[in-house]
């Protein structure tokens, strides 16, 4: 094992401070149900107030992570590992971010056929932006969720989660579980397809070394989804 990996390997903060966190996400996503429910009977209210909570949200739980993983004598930059010494170490994660991208969107595509999930269009219909307005906050969105959810997932928990196990498969695993969990105001299937999704950033994030490349692919599948579903809708 070399030296970097098994610093992975190690505690990044106290299992306090990870309860905590779970405790937060699981609040989190009991919330936003909520909120879904109230704008799905809605329909054509502004979305903007949404957008921003979560976006206000996810950075508040960075910083929570930040403290938490200071304590330990960790950084952030840590948990997003990785580095851009040249032009061509950056173009390289954009290469292998979409080709993990259009993989893991096949994949999952042949799992909501296997699942048999009907009208996803209409599960997430009530989260595209509709404005001009809302299109500009919908973007910021998903470049906050593309680094903010990958370091509370695969960053944090996933991590924390090998390092208290032992075993990568469990990391992945549980952090993927609590990441459905976050979405499942999309619908009960829709959980499970997320949470798949989620352990495949998992495996992407265990193989590199790094969020880089799931950051990229997280936050323009999500620009892109919100926008191709208003367009659809239409």
């Amino acid at each position: 094992m070399s030296e970097q990996h098994a610093v992975q390997r190690q505690p990044i903060a106290s299992r306090s401070h990870t309860l905590g966190l779970i405790a937060i996400i699981v609040i989190w996503a009991f919330c936003a149900a909520l909120t879904a429910g109230r704008l799905r009977a809605s329909a054509g209210s502004s979305h903007i107030f949404f957008y921003l909570r979560a976006l206000i949200f996810e950075w508040l739980v960075v910083g929570y992570i930040a403290w938490g993983v200071r304590r330990r004598g960790g950084t952030l930059r840590g948990l997003i590992g990785g580095s851009w010494e040249r032009a061509r170490d950056f173009w390289r994660d954009v290469l292998v971010a979409f080709l993990f991208w259009i993989a893991a969107l096949t994949g999952l595509a042949i799992l909501r056929v296997a699942l048999q999930v009907k009208r996803t269009l209409d599960n997430v219909r009530f989260l595209a932006p509709h404005t001009r307005g809302e299109i500009v906050v919908w973007i910021l969105v998903s470049l906050t969720a593309g680094f903010c959810e990958e370091t509370i997932f695969r960053g944090y928990l996933q991590r924390q989660f090998i390092a208290w196990s032992g075993k990568p498969i469990v990391g992945i695993l549980l952090s993927s579980v609590l990441f459905g969990l976050a979405h499942a105001y999309q619908g009960g299937k829709q959980t499970i397809v997320l949470g798949a999704f989620g352990a495949l950033f998992g495996l992407l994030a265990d193989w590199r070394r790094s969020l880089r490349p799931g950051m990229m692919a997280h936050a323009w599948q999500d620009a892109l989804s919100g926008l191709a579903i208003r367009m659809i809708a239409k």
